[in-house]
């Protein structure tokens, strides 16, 4: 327990809301590295279908995205089948398992838009003279466009993580209200709500409201100060 203000709240949800969130971001910068570069260098007219499909939880209600991903994750769909083929034992929904995959669905725009934005503003030219210098193809990734673009995964894995610690509606659907195993920050507010417990969802409310802010700020300060400068 920790005591702010004399009112008491819980450590628990605070950890798991840092857990899940700093699992999500490490996953998908991970996962979303290669299809951003890989959406930034598409040139057919399909790409505006891609980049629809991982805007789409930018405009889908989290409810409607966490109906599907619990349909999708029930003890005795395929995905579940598929994973205790490969000795998988545990169940996807309401466990931090879960939490952590609907995260990474949810907050997929929150990753790859950033870099793909930061790849494409990588030049050409000079990836073509770094491949008359016979530079491979993952030289030249590894050695100028992930420099060139580190103000596109700072700012990636800082919405990333952020926009994972305040997740509701996912939370809610997919892994329910259980202390210590998926009871995240903004479901412990709601908890605190429904029980009239008002000055605890007041202590969890502003410090949701400072980290909001403060991330906020971290972001608008990237973008200043890591410009991408090419002569």
């Amino acid at each position: 327990m920790l005591e702010i203000f004399g009112v008491k709240v819980s450590l628990e949800p605070i950890w798991l809301t840092l857990e899940v969130a700093a699992w999500t971001t490490v996953i998908l910068l991970l996962l979303g590295t290669p299809i951003a570069w890989w959406l930034a260098r598409m040139q057919s007219s399909s790409k505006i279908v891609f980049e629809a499909l991982v805007a789409l939880p930018l405009v889908l209600p989290p409810t409607v995205l966490g109906f599907y991903l619990l349909i999708m994750f029930n003890p005795n769909g395929y995905v579940t089948e598929f994973l205790r083929f490969f000795g998988f034992e545990g169940q996807l929904t309401f466990s931090k398992t879960g939490l952590i995959i609907g995260s990474v669905f949810y907050s997929l725009p929150f990753t790859i838009q950033p870099l793909m934005h930061a790849f494409e503003a990588v030049p050409q030219k000079l990836l073509d003279a770094a491949a008359t210098l016979r530079a491979s193809v993952l030289d030249r990734f590894f050695t100028i466009v992930i420099p060139l673009s580190q103000r596109g995964f700072l700012v990636a894995a800082t919405l990333t993580f952020a926009h994972t610690v305040g997740e509701f509606g996912v939370v809610l659907m997919l892994g329910g209200n259980i202390p210590g195993e998926t009871r995240m920050v903004s479901i412990d507010i709601f908890d605190h709500v429904e029980s009239l417990e008002y000055d605890q969802a007041h202590v969890l409310s502003a410090l949701m409201l400072i980290f909001s802010l403060l991330v906020l700020m971290l972001v608008y300060g990237i973008n200043r100060r890591f410009g991408v400068k090419v002569g």
